[in-house]
């Protein structure tokens, strides 16, 4: 954040909301020349900042409406298992997040299937190519409350905006 100045920020802020606006329509709002604010984002995109600019697809209107939260456990204090594992999730579309975690289990992953049966095919997948994890521990997302992957930018004064 702090190689990150206002502009960069602001700018972060904007193409979060809306990454088809032009440079032009950027600049108006931040108050920089189109040329810089171009400049910026091609730093930020090559920095890495800027990982991906996709869009966002309604799941329910592509028929893989439901989502599942997994829990998983790895064997234990096995780094190359949870190495080997998330160079296989990367691969599959329907593990849509893994996260590291502290608790009870050692990996959450989102996961997107047609409907519960498909699920069972993932789990099954998910087990029988990765016999690193030990168990499985899933709940079913019964509505979306809120969904998201905006990173908020603010500058420490601006919490709970």
């Amino acid at each position: 954040m702090e190689n990150l100045d206002r502009f960069d920020r602001d700018i972060l802020d904007i193409v979060q909301r809306n990454c088809q606006l032009t440079a032009e329509a950027i600049a108006d709002e931040v108050g920089l020349s189109t040329s810089a604010v171009q400049r910026r984002l091609k730093r930020l995109r090559e920095d890495g900042i800027i990982k991906a600019e996709i869009a966002v697809v309604d799941r329910k209107a592509t028929g893989t409406p439901m989502v599942f939260i997994v829990g998983m456990e790895i064997e234990r204090d096995n780094y190359d298992a949870l190495a080997k594992f998330r160079l296989w999730a990367e691969k599959q579309d329907h593990i849509q997040q893994v996260y590291y975690v502290t608790g009870a289990v050692d990996l959450i992953a989102i996961v997107t299937a047609r409907d519960v049966e498909h699920y069972d095919d993932i789990a099954a997948m998910i087990m029988a190519e990765n016999p690193q994890i030990r168990r499985m521990h899933t709940n079913v997302v019964l509505r979306d409350v809120k969904l998201g992957l905006f990173v908020p930018l603010a500058d420490g004064n601006e919490a709970g905006r």
